[in-house]
Parts: C-alpha cells; structure tokens; sequence
C-alpha cells in the first residue's frame, strides 16, 4: 500500500484496507459470520468493508473489527506514541 501513498485519496487507501482486513480475517481462520458475532457489526458491514463498497467506516468500527481478529495491537502501527522531546529529556534529567 506504500506506493505513492499520498497520491491516493482517503477512499482509495479505505478500500485497500478492507481487502487486507479480508485477507487477514481469511488467513485466520474466521468468517464474516464469526467476526459479526464477536465484534456486533453486521455481516453486510464487514462485506462491504472488505469488498470496497463502504468506505465510510468508523474509527469505532474498525477497532472492533482489530478486536474480532485478536489483533487490536496492530492499532498502535496506526500513530505511534512520540518519544520525548531532546528538550524535555534535558529538563527531566535536570531535576534528578
């Protein structure tokens, strides 16, 4: 999905993570029956989700789907913590 990522438009990148999340869903052995029950989204959600046909979901949504596929870890890919800036390491090294 890197190539020329800020060339696509937020729907372009949506659909590309619907296919991946099939893909995942898939490798792991669930169904979109399975994923419905676990995450309370309705089967014609994830579907369209997954084919490109929505790609109006919810941040909410999406972690329950992360969830359903036990792979809610992968959310902190999506905007990591920032380290400590060079100035507040100095300061807190100051007050020791």
């Amino acid at each position: 999905m890197d190539d020329n990522l800020y060339e696509k438009s937020g729907n372009e990148i949506i659909r590309e993570l619907g296919k991946r999340y099939s893909d995942y869903r898939k490798r792991f052995g669930f169904t979109q029956k399975d994923i419905s029950a676990k995450s309370g989204l309705s089967v014609f959600t994830i579907s369209s989700f997954e084919n490109g046909a929505s790609t109006g979901i919810t941040m909410a949504s999406f972690i329950k789907l992360l969830r359903a596929i036990d792979s809610l870890e992968e959310i902190e890919k999506l905007l990591p913590e920032l380290p400590k800036s060079p100035r507040a390491l100095f300061k807190s090294q100051g007050k020791k």
